[in-house]
């Protein structure tokens, strides 16, 4: 009878591993997750330049502000990083949209993402 008294103070003394060892392995876990939200917030943000930048050179085409048209076609968080200066050619305008990366990381700068779009000049 001794040696089960023995395995049942040995239960006792292991109940708060397993919430030791879930400690530990919190902050892994939320970094992580942080990335995930990192690499989604970048792969968001080259969706919206696109964007900008074919209402940019549409409105551009149009006779129009591509500024103007670059900033409203983005959402309304993303819109004060984003530049959107048009080029023109003989027949065509091209405008580059530039919008800041945001970082859920105080501190650390991703960037900007950057795209072109071309577009004739509408006579």
């Amino acid at each position: 009878m001794p040696y089960l008294a023995g395995r049942q103070r040995g239960r006792h003394r292991d109940r708060g591993q397993v919430a030791i060892e879930y400690l530990g392995f919190l902050p892994v876990l939320i970094i992580v997750a942080m990335a995930a939200v990192q690499l989604g917030l970048i792969a968001y943000t080259a969706q919206q330049a696109g964007t900008a930048a074919r209402a940019g050179a549409r409105g551009a085409s149009l006779d129009r502000s591509a500024q103007e048209a670059c900033t409203a076609a983005v959402s309304g968080w993303l819109a004060d990083g984003t530049d959107c200066p048009p080029s023109y050619a003989a027949d065509e305008v091209t405008v580059t949209a530039t919008v800041d990366i945001p970082s859920i990381v105080p501190g650390w700068d991703f960037g900007d993402a950057t795209r072109t779009a071309t577009m004739p000049l509408d006579h």
